[in-house]
């Protein structure tokens, strides 16, 4: 997924904690948003990303695509995609 995005640049870890260094911004998201997070940072499609949280969260695929749809609103809400 090509999201001409800033997500390019953050850092995560492991517990989810998301940090973007241009601004000094910082956040959290749970373990499903940084499923999400790191599959936009790598371009995965969305399709990909559905699948990855059904495989991992036991989700339905309409689940998951609500999830990834909800989560791509935020991100563009806090213009980190575009």
């Amino acid at each position: 997924m090509n999201t001409n995005n800033r997500i390019a640049r953050l850092a995560i870890n492991e517990e989810g904690f998301v940090f973007d260094p241009q601004t000094g911004e910082s956040f959290t998201v749970n373990q499903t948003g940084k499923v999400i997070l790191k599959a936009l940072m790598r371009s995965d499609s969305e399709e990909s990303i559905i699948l990855q949280l059904t495989e991992q969260f036991a989700l339905s695929p309409q689940e998951a695509q609500a999830d990834v749809r909800d989560f791509i609103h935020h991100l563009r809400a806090y213009q980190l995609i575009y």
